[in-house]
């Protein structure tokens, strides 16, 4: 055996060295040699240079106290130095706190909350707005006009949108009342969503959501992702070959928006929704234009079917659902 030959070279050469020798893992070794443990291992003898119970007991005593209750066990240790006191090291306190399950922040501050993760669903026009504001650069340096847009998540229509000087609540629960008023939303029928910017959280725009009858969404902080429909229209805006880098004026800006805004909506073709255009969905009317592209697509079918070695064309539909942060799903265990 093995085993057996570790055990024998080991008094002469070393049991690392014979364990090389034989191409056997020392744990292996160990594991052969010791035998199977029964029961529960056998407990660890206290060191000799450990502290007595009653010294773990004063030492967690003291980080108990209202003096040091609030102090990591580092202060607590480096303001006892400097008294001439030495009760236990640094390291001791911190395995007395954790024998104690006591080992967290103990340090007096401000918790910050836990955020839940938006889930959001929309399966028509209407359900489900995002809005946001951007900066867009005025003539001189330092100074911007503020873009608010609001964006329907479903059809990606941007219904309502406002160029003005500064961020206020006061205007962003104005342009959220007229546009609510322009698409005729009824009570509980819609949820608007946004990150945690101090007009989307402001009591304006919250009192007027509540007298509405809108439901409310916000963004975890630091989280660009929980608002991405926003984020991907600014981006679609900044990214046209028109867009300047500095704007001449706040006409201007409202000017070159109107233009974009009225493209953006009945002309751009959206890649998120098959193509059509977000007035097309928003106003229903992707339903008919997908007949029209079936008609077409079959029609080309039929007249040169050896040019679809994949079988007959499909026009693509728009989807039935959009989110904001799709629910996970476990993937189940082969």
């Amino acid at each position: 055996m093995i085993a057996t030959g570790v055990t024998e070279l080991a008094p002469v050469v070393g049991t690392s060295a014979a364990c090389v020798a034989l191409a056997v893992s020392r744990a292996t070794h160990y594991r052969r040699t010791r035998g199977r443990r029964l029961g529960p291992p056998a407990p660890r003898p206290s060191p000799a240079r450990a502290l007595s119970e009653t010294e773990r007991t004063a030492v967690l005593d003291l980080l108990h106290t209202e003096r040091f209750v609030d102090a990591s066990p580092a202060e607590t240790y480096a303001t006892l130095l400097d008294e001439g006191t030495y009760l236990a090291s640094e390291r001791t306190m911190y395995r007395i706190l954790a024998s104690a399950s006591e080992v967290r922040e103990r340090r007096n501050q401000r918790r910050h909350p836990v955020y839940a993760r938006p889930e959001l669903l929309a399966t028509g026009p209407n359900e489900l707005w995002s809005w946001d504001i951007t900066k867009l650069r005025g003539p001189a340096r330092w100074t911007y006009y503020q873009l608010y847009v609001i964006l329907d998540v479903f059809s990606r229509y941007a219904p309502g949108w406002m160029v003005a000087t500064r961020e206020s609540a006061e205007l962003a629960r104005r342009l959220i009342a007229d546009t609510a008023r322009k698409q005729g939303i009824g009570v509980d029928e819609l949820t608007i969503h946004a990150d945690r910017g101090s007009s989307m959280t402001s009591r304006p725009v919250a009192l007027l959501l509540a007298d509405l009858g809108i439901a409310k969404s916000h963004s975890r902080p630091h989280v660009s992702n929980d608002n991405p429909y926003s984020e991907a229209g600014f981006k679609t805006l900044k990214y046209r070959p028109e867009f300047p880098d500095r704007f001449g004026s706040i006409e201007d800006a409202r000017a070159f928006c109107a233009d974009f805004f009225a493209w953006y909506n009945t002309e751009h073709r959206h890649s998120g929704i098959a193509m059509f255009t977000p007035a097309d969905v928003h106003y229903g009317r992707a339903g008919e234009l997908l007949d029209v592209r079936t008609g077409v697509l079959d029609a080309a079918y039929a007249a040169h079917p050896e040019r679809f070695v994949k079988g007959p064309p499909l026009a693509r539909p728009v989807p039935a659902e959009v989110w904001i942060n799709q629910p996970l799903t476990e993937v189940p265990q082969a």
